[in-house]
């Protein structure tokens, strides 16, 4: 042991080509953070700057994907993946962030928020969100998880005179304290059990783990902490509150970034670490005992979601309340995920709950530009009442806001519906009875959710206006997000093949070096 610690030390096998990307965005975050120290008022430099370095991340993260090996041979000591999990929602955290940056512009000019403060942390928390999902080690995840969260609290309370978010980020930063909390004290017990935090090695020793009962407690420990991160009941309680009070676009962010960033590593911790994979057995009652968990959480998220949107009135708090419900809908795709006998199975699961989070996030982001567009200086207009018959008066944005809360509800042709029947698939073709019972909740729960979407689209047509309407001025950033995600919302919809194929591509795992 103690010999190879000392390889591990001497030979660490830095290979910074394959982190480079994550590298770029953390460098772009800090060019931004010195310039605005430099040249704190302008405002739309910053944003320039950090649209670059998304840019040459994801150019970078392309090349990777071209299949050149030179990047599946092992690095860091098995620290850093190089697989289609890391990739596929690597770009899901790029989109996002460019989106909300773009939907920013409407914001940093009604409120005076510091513009440069703002897309360091956003560059910070896409940083956190890449580690997470690149992260092959659970010491990894955990330093890409404080990244994000860390940033993402400061980010809900950046309108400092504004109590609504200073309650937001307060909750979000005692709650999520707690949450890692116990996401750290599951890993230490993981470690406890099988002698190490690398993904691959756990996976290898969980079959015979030093101390079985250590295994189970510390997995119910990361279920907990990951709960909470994705917002699954019973864990979700935070999510409304904070949603509604913290600024929309960092409201729209957190409802799509950070949630996709732990799924992934929730992925790679649970259906990697403890898989169920001819070669790689794990124990049977372990695996039984979190997939069950998890199905009975899908049920339990997707209809208290969906049952609790229903009775909102605030439209931010509906669209935290539909959030927990989506987090039900991915959590059925990770189930089947789970339930994967070959590793052409597993990567097919795994591949559609990205492709479903990037059909979300599209489509959320969309939403949310037009909630951040709409609802004025401190979110004055988010009440489903001020929506009252502008269907007339500013068609383009009610017909655009109706496609997104018709791609929401899963209508066919619109992304959302490309979404579930990828997740619902890997579930049904488990055969099992319990995954079964999952994907029927699923599709009452879809059904059920049209009630709240549809409210919506009813409210600006066909309701009168009892105040006058006057259209805001367009910024020309939140003018290319729209169009950026109404084209998304039909092209994932319609022409979704080719990107669905990309994200199943099996790339060669990285191996440990001794």
């Amino acid at each position: 042991m103690n010999s190879l610690l000392l390889i591990d030390l001497v030979n660490p096998n830095a290979n910074i080509s394959i982190i480079l990307p994550e590298l770029i965005v953390a460098l772009a975050g800090i060019i931004v953070m010195v310039y605005d120290s430099f040249f704190p008022k302008q405002r739309n430099v910053t944003g320039i700057i950090s649209l670059i370095g998304l840019a040459v991340s994801a150019i970078l993260l392309a090349i990777m994907w071209s299949g050149d090996n030179i990047y599946a041979a092992g690095s860091w000591n098995g620290m850093i993946a190089h697989d289609n999990l890391r990739l596929g929602f690597s770009f899901v955290f790029l989109l996002v962030s460019a989106l909300t940056i773009l939907i920013s512009t409407v914001w940093v000019e009604n409120e005076d928020v510091p513009v440069g403060e703002y897309h360091a942390l956003l560059m910070f928390a896409t940083f956190g969100m890449m580690l997470m999902a690149s992260g092959n080690d659970l010491v990894v995840i955990f330093l890409g998880l404080e990244t994000l969260s860390i940033a993402t609290y400061v980010m809900a309370g950046l309108r400092k005179a504004d109590l609504k978010s200073n309650e937001s980020a307060m909750k979000y930063f005692i709650l999520g304290s707690f949450a890692s909390a116990f996401l750290l004290y599951g890993m230490a017990l993981i470690y406890g059990a099988t002698g190490s935090t690398n993904i691959t090695e756990i996976a290898a020793k969980v079959a015979d783990p030093n101390f079985p009962a250590l295994l189970l407690i510390g997995a119910a420990m990361l279920i907990i902490g990951f709960g909470f991160k994705v917002a699954t009941v019973p864990f979700h309680i935070w999510t409304p509150d904070v949603y509604e009070g913290a600024p929309s676009p960092v409201t729209g962010f957190m409802a799509a970034g950070p949630k996709a960033a732990a799924f992934a590593s929730f992925l790679r911790v649970f259906v990697l670490g403890f898989p169920l994979i001819a070669g790689v057995q794990a124990s049977g009652y372990l695996h039984e005992t979190w997939m069950t968990a998890l199905s009975v959480m899908a049920i339990l998220t997707m209809t208290v979601g969906n049952v609790a949107a229903i009775m909102q009135n605030n439209i931010k708090r509906m669209l935290a309340y539909s959030s927990i419900a989506h987090a039900g809908y991915a959590l059925v795709g990770f189930i089947g995920a789970g339930a994967a006998k070959t590793i052409q199975a597993r990567d097919e699961a795994i591949a559609s709950v990205a492709f479903y989070m990037l059909t979300y996030a599209v489509t959320n982001l969309g939403a949310f530009a037009i909630i951040t567009f709409l609802g004025q200086k401190n979110d004055r207009r988010t009440e489903i009442e001020d929506y009252n018959g502008i269907g007339f008066k500013s068609p383009v944005l009610a017909f655009t806001l109706s496609l997104f809360m018709l791609s929401l509800l899963g209508l066919p042709l619109t992304a959302g519906f490309m979404g579930k029947v990828l997740v619902f698939r890997p579930a049904l073709e488990a055969g099992t009875t319990l995954l079964t019972v999952v994907v029927v909740a699923a599709v009452i729960n879809t059904a059920i959710s049209a009630y709240y979407y549809l409210r919506l689209i009813v409210v600006m047509f066909f309701r009168e206006r009892t105040t006058a309407w006057l259209e805001p001025k367009m910024s020309v950033g939140l003018a290319a997000a729209l169009l950026i995600t109404v084209l998304g919302v039909f092209y994932f919809g319609i022409f979704s093949d080719s990107v669905i194929e990309k994200f199943s591509q099996s790339m060669p795992a990285v191996s440990r070096v001794k």
